[in-house]
Formats: structure tokens, sequence, C-alpha cells
């Protein structure tokens, strides 16, 4: 089948989602994600950031469709024709999706352990509004221990119930999942269980936000001060293939590989995760490349730019060349002439 996103022709199988489609293509044209997940089965649908235009149904039914659709939940048809970041509709639309996540999100930046390689931080850099419209008091929930290494903070939750899948598809006997409805929902455990499975930690790496963070690396550093290494070990519980952050020779912390999309490679186990912090554990591969949109990175690629030149007369760029001597005072004695020093 032939799908044309943002006037880029693309050949798809019967079954690719909208949003996949978009990410064979690569670029400006991928909608965000915060819900969907390639590795887990039966995510998506539930954020809306990864809303789109579809300009013509197909060639059977070339009728536009009326409404903007989800991206990862809905197929691609034969002359298919979508309209992304090129579409007006689509830009605001997103824009007020992440004005929506930010209605009960709180200004935690400044303390959180996802600062730095945040999803929600992008999709705020990219579509977030200077000023906020919600006037009313923000929802807020009791702090949480629901486990040995892993920190909750509810308050910070989009419900993109990634973790809940990954409970689910990985994990041996899920204990949280979603409680209550509406405004009240939240992740929590089933009657304060802890959880408490080989691949827990997982869930840590799934989220988008800081609302499950690594007990181990908890207000250690940020990791714009770590440097980032593949390294691997022989595990016999999981691929065994990480990433180590490390700071100076100390490994503080331990995560999943993650594409450009910030999707987990391979799952690890928690003794990868949380029990191997030393140097002599790991085989050191070199290190890892970072995405080049993210917001700690926003100024750390050079770009291509051409240099420009006005051809104009040096006056009008540097000024006469008496008056230089004046501003920088090249000339200027440190004494005056009453032997007092200058201030």
């Amino acid at each position: 089948m032939k799908v044309t996103i943002d006037g880029q022709e693309i050949d798809v199988e019967p079954g690719t989602t909208i949003l996949q489609a978009a990410r064979m293509i690569g670029g400006e044209v991928v909608p965000p994600a915060m819900c969907y997940y390639s590795k887990l089965k039966g995510s998506g649908g539930k954020c809306r950031c990864c809303l789109v235009e579809v300009s013509k149904g197909s060639d059977a039914d070339p009728r536009p469709m009326p409404k903007l659709v989800a991206s990862c939940v809905t197929g691609c048809m034969d002359g298919m024709e979508v309209n992304s970041s090129a579409s007006p509709r689509v830009e605001e639309a997103r824009k007020s999706v992440t004005e929506f996540l930010l209605i009960n999100h709180p200004l935690d930046c400044p303390v959180c352990d996802q600062a730095g390689e945040c999803d929600l931080q992008n999709l705020s850099f990219q579509h977030g509004k200077s000023q906020t419209r919600f006037i009313e008091e923000k929802r807020t929930f009791e702090p949480e221990d629901i486990g040995e290494h892993i920190q909750l903070h509810m308050n910070r939750c989009i419900l993109c119930q990634r973790c809940v899948q990954v409970a689910d598809q990985l994990c041996d006997g899920r204990v949280h999942g979603v409680m209550n409805r509406g405004d009240h929902a939240q992740i929590s455990t089933y009657i304060t269980n802890a959880i408490d499975n080989e691949f827990s930690g997982n869930m840590i790496d799934v989220c988008p936000v800081g609302a499950l963070t690594d007990k181990t690396f908890r207000f250690k550093s940020r990791v714009w001060f770590n440097k980032p290494y593949n390294a691997h070990r022989n595990c016999d519980k999981c691929c065994g293939k990480t990433t180590v952050w490390m700071f100076g020779d100390e490994i503080q912390r331990v995560t999943a590989r993650k594409d450009e999309y910030h999707e987990v490679e391979d799952f690890i186990c928690n003794t990868c995760r949380f029990d191997k912090k030393d140097v002599k554990d790991w085989v050191i591969e070199g290190p890892r490349k970072f995405e080049k949109f993210s917001v700690i990175n926003r100024n750390k690629y050079a770009l291509n730019a051409p240099k420009v030149e006005i051809k104009t007369e040096d006056q009008i760029l540097l000024g006469r060349k008496e008056d230089q001597k004046k501003i920088s005072m090249v000339k200027v004695p440190l004494n005056n002439t009453n032997g007092n020093s200058n201030s």
C-alpha cells in the first residue's frame, strides 16, 4: 500500500499504523507519542499526542476524515494522504493536548530525576505555551512507596499506563494498576502491596515522565553530568546489554538501551539494573549517542549553517578606529597625573 505523509510517499504493509509509517519516513513528520510503545502490546490511544489530519481516506474512498485521528491506533489505507507537522489543525491540537497534560503536572523539573530525558519536557519544548489558563487547584496525591527500588510520584503521572502493560507482559503476578475513575484515577498497588519482580525495573524505563524513578539514583546527579556508555555482561536472566551512566569512574545508574524514540531495545533484569554498579562487572563497549531533539542536547549540535557576510563599509559595522581605542581604553594609564590610581 502507498501512503503519503506531509507530501512524502512510502510503501507499507497491510496493518501498519500511520505512526509506524511516519517513523519509517523519519524526521519532523513523526508525531510525538507519550503512551504508544512498540514493544508493548495494546499500547497507544490514551494520550492523544499523536493526532494527525487525514486529508484523503484512500483511493477507494477519497473523502477526508472529518476529525483528527490518533495515528498510533489508525491503520493505513492504500492511497491515504496524511498531514502531520504540515497541518495548522494538528499543530493547534498538539498544543492543546500538551496544555491539558500540564494542567495537573507540578513544576518539579528542578528536583525531578527525569529532568533532561523527559518526554513531557521535549513535548513542552516543541508544543508548549508560555502561559497557562488553568487557575484551579492542581490535583495532588499522597506519596506512596511501592517497592524496594521504585519510587512513585503520582502527582507527575499522565496515566499513559505503560507501566501497567510492562507488569502485565513481563512480570509475574501484577499487583498495581489504575485505581478509581475520572479526575481521581491514579496508579497504585492493590491493598498496599509492594512491587517485587525481577523485571519490575523496566517500568522506570518506559515511564515518559518522572512518576516512576530509580531509588538507587535518586537525587544523586543530573543526567547531563553523567556520561552514558553501552556495556554488556553475561547474564542468565536477560540479554545483559545495557547503558551505564558514569560520573568519573563511578557507575551511578544502569538502564536499558533505548532507540531514537526513547523505546527500550531489550528489557533487562533488576540484577543488572540495581545490583551491578561496579565497573568490573561490565564490558564497556563505547559511548552512547544522545538523540538530537532532546532538551539537554538542544545546543550541543553544530549546525552546518553558511557564514553570513554583509558587504558594506567597515565603519558601519566596526565604527571608527579612534572610537575603538577610546572604548577599549588601551592607552589609558593606570595612574593619573596626581598619582592616585584610577578606579
